[in-house]
């Protein structure tokens, strides 16, 4: 594990962006396990600051870790609103070349099981990039979910729908339920960058990487992965310093 510990957004940013271009330089078709969430935004913003500067994506695969069910289509909080707000409208990633759960289909266990098919065949993650919630889950891998999980329908607890309020009007507004790609998927990567930022992720992120290996703490399962980048800002990492 590569921990680096970031003196301010701009150095965070940089690093993680740093990691994400290894990848793409360094694969010919490149695929990605990429995040919403207020966390990733300085990458995008730094992935396409380097897009306006001359980099191409162009080659790049990607998939979202995970999308809320029932949102309406075109929803300002689907997560296909915010990659394309955030990332997708601003780099030149092919719109055939990205993938988002189905939210809004009829048959939610089906289409799971297509978007699991659908990573398989694009030969598996290279880099999956990760953020972590407040009670350790990696997408929307709540607390106890089996370590080999695949693509599946995840019931969402209420902390991690009191964390997602603050996107909404009210916690009412927020979906109890979301595909989301499962711990098998995400341990199946090839290499992983795991990120946080601020003072209310120091709690989790000392459980994350001093706490025991545990399916109660999911991101604690990164431990086991061979090949792990993790980029913290120094309120996030004040529990470990």
């Amino acid at each position: 594990m590569k921990l680096h510990i970031a003196r301010d957004i701009a150095e965070w940013a940089r690093i993680a962006a740093d990691t994400v271009m290894e990848t793409v330089a360094g694969k010919p078709r490149p695929v990605f396990i990429l995040p919403t969430g207020s966390t990733p935004l300085p990458l995008y913003a730094e992935l396409v600051r380097r897009h306006a500067a001359g980099v191409s994506f162009a080659h790049v695969t990607t998939f979202n870790l995970d999308e809320y069910i029932g949102l309406p289509a075109g929803h300002p909080e689907g997560y296909r609103a915010f990659m394309k707000k955030n990332l997708f409208d601003h780099i030149d990633i092919p719109e055939g070349q990205w993938h988002i759960p189905d939210g809004l289909a009829a048959d939610p266990d089906g289409a799971a099981a297509r978007y699991d098919a659908a990573l398989e065949a694009a030969g598996g993650a290279d880099l999956a990039v990760l953020g972590v919630g407040h009670n350790g889950h990696i997408g929307f891998n709540e607390p106890g979910t089996p370590a080999n999980s695949r693509t599946h329908v995840a019931e969402l607890s209420e902390k991690t729908r009191r964390a997602n309020a603050r996107f909404f009007s009210s916690i009412d507004e927020v979906p109890s339920r979301a595909l989301t790609l499962g711990l098998g998927n995400i341990l199946s990567a090839r290499r992983i960058l795991l990120m946080a930022r601020g003072a209310d992720k120091a709690d989790i992120i000392r459980e994350v990487l001093r706490g025991p290996v545990t399916t109660l703490v999911p991101g604690s399962l990164l431990k086991q992965h061979a090949d792990v980048t993790v980029v913290l800002d120094e309120a996030a990492a004040a529990g470990i310093q």
